[in-house]
């Protein structure tokens, strides 16, 4: 019986991903739980292994292929015994696919249209615009400009223009229609199903938006310019030399929109301060071999990562993340930090968990084998998931200073620069000490100017105490 090898759901948001490489191929006989293929997904590379034992019938897919969560990528012939029923998670998931791309159930109106969905997802979305608008157009005509609102009787001049303004919108061709018939730009509204997923009830709340002027129900701003949204088309660089183009890797590019999205959302404001660190370089001396028995090697950053977590406990504000829609503020009870690892595949942030209930040495290690496995490609997706606050130390690269940008929905984030050995007063003496430049980067929406001085003050003070400021 033929069966059909399908992406399974990986972990929460991660909906695509690039083929790293294919490990098998027509004939080869595969075991249950063999791997057939490894992806590149939310910076993490995984294993999809086989669900069946059998023979190899066909391969879908090869290195470099971006494949979504259901896309079949082989068929395996198994044995005749085989009944082909479906187990729990096959079932679950395709009751999943079935309820829709936001993961909710299809609204009454839309379930005449959903064989139609399909068929648009492999075909009609890759049609020309006037075709599909002269396809859609014997479909439902539209309403005598005498009934319609004022903004459709606009649109019929530009009905092509969501289908040029960017990449085709995330949106049923339902929704689409909609959304012409009302003279609506679809690409500036903000979807709020799974993957930005635009429904009727997003369009209906960006025309009443913007007729009242007020915030969309969703609580995102309705009216946005696309401008903010979609970059304008770039020159032709090759009029003035030669130019070679790559592929953007999936690293860079989830990079990208990780960033666009915190810079879009989050009113940035960076606190700058130096720490004499030069009692903290002699309590790792100390207690290096310590670390060193265990495995690791006692750094910096598990001595900042550790102060840290006492300065995010002391001011919990910094633990936080701020939800307009509900107007509330959502206080975390956990401490668990976000690590920027530099790799060859770029910048990657596995988080350390539970940071305020772990010893430095403890970190020391945590960090030390999180660290390898992120830079060898053995990390798991859902290690870089539940960060409330980000560490991104410089100092073995160098620089005086940086502003790095706050990993939204966070509140803050910490970069430390290169520490230099420069003459300090103290005491009426110019000794010479070790200082380390600090940069806290934070959501202003949530922390106001002074506690910012106040928390890097902390952090301050406690690297200038030896750390005795923590007891």
């Amino acid at each position: 019986m033929l069966k059909d090898v399908k992406i399974p759901e990986i972990s929460e948001n991660v909906t695509s991903g690039s083929i790293v490489e294919v490990l098998v191929k027509v004939g080869d006989t595969v075991a249950v739980d063999d791997v057939l293929v490894e992806m590149e997904t939310e910076k993490a590379v995984v294993e999809i292994p086989s669900p069946y034992a059998g023979k190899i019938s066909d391969v879908l897919v090869k290195a470099g292929d971006e494949k979504h969560v259901g896309d079949v990528i082989v068929r395996i012939e198994t044995d005749k015994g085989d009944t082909g029923e479906k187990d729990d998670g096959d079932a679950a998931r395709e009751q999943e696919f079935a309820a829709g791309e936001d993961g909710q159930a299809a609204d009454p109106e839309e379930k005449e249209e959903a064989p139609e969905d399909v068929q648009e997802s492999t075909a009609k979305d890759d049609a020309a615009p006037d075709q599909e608008d002269a396809e859609e157009a014997t479909e439902e005509p539209k309403q005598p400009d005498a009934r319609r609102p004022a903004a459709a009787r606009e649109a019929d001049a530009s009905e092509g223009r969501e289908e040029t303004a960017g990449p085709p919108a995330p949106a049923a061709p339902s929704v689409r229609r909609l959304a012409r018939e009302l003279g609506v730009d679809i690409h500036a509204v903000r979807g709020s199903g799974r993957d930005g997923r635009i429904s009727q009830a997003d369009v209906n709340d960006y025309v009443k938006a913007r007729l009242t002027g007020q915030p969309a129900a969703s609580g995102k701003t309705a009216v946005e310019d696309p401008a903010a949204i979609h970059q304008p088309p770039l020159p032709d660089f090759s009029r003035w030399g030669t130019v070679r183009k790559e592929k953007l890797a999936t690293v860079r590019r989830l990079t990208a929109e990780n960033t666009s999205t915190a810079w879009r959302i989050v009113p940035h404001v960076t606190q700058f301060d130096e720490a004499d660190i030069t009692d903290v370089q002699a309590f790792i001396a100390r207690h290096g071999k310590q670390a060193e028995k265990q495995g690791g090697k006692l750094t910096l950053t598990a001595v900042l990562m550790k102060v840290c977590a006492a300065a995010l406990v002391r001011f919990p504000a910094f633990n936080a993340s701020i939800d307009p829609a509900n107007d509330q503020m959502i206080y975390k009870e956990y401490v668990h930090i976000g690590l920027a690892v530099d790799t060859p595949r770029g910048l990657l942030v596995p988080v350390i968990r539970d940071v305020q209930d772990t010893g430095i040495i403890d970190l020391a290690l945590a960090i030390g084998d999180t660290a390898q496995r992120a830079r060898d490609k053995k990390i798991k997706p859902d290690e870089f998931e539940g960060a409330t606050f980000t560490i991104s130390n410089q100092g073995g690269i160098g620089g005086t200073a940086f502003t790095p940008v706050v990993v939204w929905p966070q509140a803050a984030i910490l970069g430390a620069s290169r520490a230099r050995r420069m003459l300090v007063e103290k005491e009426g003496e110019f000794v010479p000490r070790t200082i380390l430049p600090l940069s806290l980067s934070y959501d202003h929406r949530i922390v106001d100017g002074a506690d910012a001085a106040r928390f890097v003050d902390f952090i301050c003070r406690s690297l200038e105490q030896g750390l005795t400021i923590l007891l």
